[in-house]
């Protein structure tokens, strides 16, 4: 199975090798994993990379539930669909953006903007719909009050654990496609930024049993970096396409709000007068004052980070709109001056042709034959 086009061939595992043929590689180790399946001898440890560790089944009115808690096995999980992750970014870049580009004939800086637009275009699209589906069948948009009621949190359904697991799996996948795609070095301290924060913010709401709030907070911020994508490929395509900016600066700062409103509301005050109140590790409860502080400094810092950059933004679009009407406006008035037409004999001056020398010419009377 083939992710690339091969014009040349390299040493083995030289640097050239890895990034030309890491999906390939990626893949043998996937199919690897399967066939473990198909031995019992084996089939206990590769079941370890692809299903979800630790289910607890209770009974209950409506049968036996089945329910996760997390644990060390999840790195395991998180590991295989890690090369799943790998694997799904090679065929998104082959079998669309590449053949993209060869069509836009983009420059070197813009074309790794638009590879990086497309890739996470395509993620914030999957996660924001599978997250919404979450949130109505679990019933968290109905009841707001569940975000924070009967925490801790720590019994997850399937769909649940499964989601943050193949998160934090696509975003430690972003490291090292940072090597594999060449990104420039410019590039790279923006994108490490996001990447850090969304590992930073994912792994905390899964590790402190946050996952209800967790997974409301993620659905906001993939629709809204979702519209900032989509306006940055259509202005690549096309660089009169401006208005998606609009919009999207119209849902970055409701996405802003609304997170600030919803972390102080459930952890501010829905986690401050819960009974359970404490630090229990084997419960899975870290409902104490000073958590509950430092989670919501870190995210009013983000937040307010975030703004920021986006005020910054915002200002520097300004100030470029400006210069261009400015030099548009000295353009049109600046109007080339009209020469004076001239006769062979001299030139019109209120309404009398004047010779060059200043003089009327005279016409010279024809004699009668």
């Amino acid at each position: 199975m083939a992710f690339r086009r091969r014009n040349k061939s390299y040493p083995f595992f030289s640097q050239e090798f890895l990034i030309q043929n890491h999906a390939d590689i990626v893949f043998s180790l996937v199919i690897f994993i399967l066939i473990g399946l198909m031995f019992e001898a084996t089939a206990k440890t590769a079941i370890l990379f692809i299903q979800p560790q630790y289910n607890i089944t209770t009974l209950s009115l409506e049968g036996e539930v089945t329910t996760y808690h997390y644990g060390w096995k999840d790195c395991a999980t998180i590991l295989f669909y890690f090369f799943i992750a790998i694997i799904l970014h090679a065929v998104v870049q082959e079998y669309l953006l590449d053949k993209v580009n060869r069509r836009l004939h983009l420059s070197k800086s813009k074309n790794t903007k638009f590879n990086e637009s497309g890739q996470l275009c395509v993620f914030h699209l999957v996660s924001s719909v599978w997250s919404f589906y979450i949130l109505i069948t679990e019933g968290y948009l109905l009841h707001p009050s569940s975000l924070w009621e009967n925490y801790p949190h720590s019994h997850l359904r399937f769909q649940v654990k499964f989601f943050y697991l193949t998160q934090l799996a696509y975003w430690l996948h972003a490291l090292p496609e940072l090597y594999f795609q060449k990104v420039r070095k410019e590039e790279i301290p923006r994108q490490l930024q996001y990447i850090c924060l969304y590992l930073l913010h994912t792994s905390a709401a899964y590790l402190l049993n946050l996952n209800r709030v967790g997974l409301v907070l993620l659905f906001l911020q993939y629709v809204s970096e979702l519209g900032f994508h989509i306006a940055r490929l259509l202005y690549f395509t096309d660089e009169n396409h401006q208005k998606m900016f609009d919009l999207w600066a119209t849902s970055f700062v409701f996405t802003r709000m609304a997170t600030l409103t919803l972390m102080f509301l459930a952890v501010g005050f829905g986690l401050a007068r819960s009974e359970n109140q404490g630090l229990d590790l084997e419960m899975g409860n870290f409902n104490t004052v000073l958590i509950r502080m430092a989670v919501l400094l870190v995210v009013c810092l983000t937040q307010s980070w975030l703004l920021w950059k986006f005020i910054r933004f915002q200002l520097r679009r300004w100030r470029e709109f400006r210069h261009e009407q400015a030099v548009r406006k000295k353009a049109t008035t600046k109007q080339p001056l009209r020469q004076l037409k001239r006769d062979s004999l001299g030139h019109h001056e209120n309404g009398v042709l004047k010779a060059e020398n200043g003089l009327s010419p005279r016409t010279k009377k024809l004699k009668s034959p």
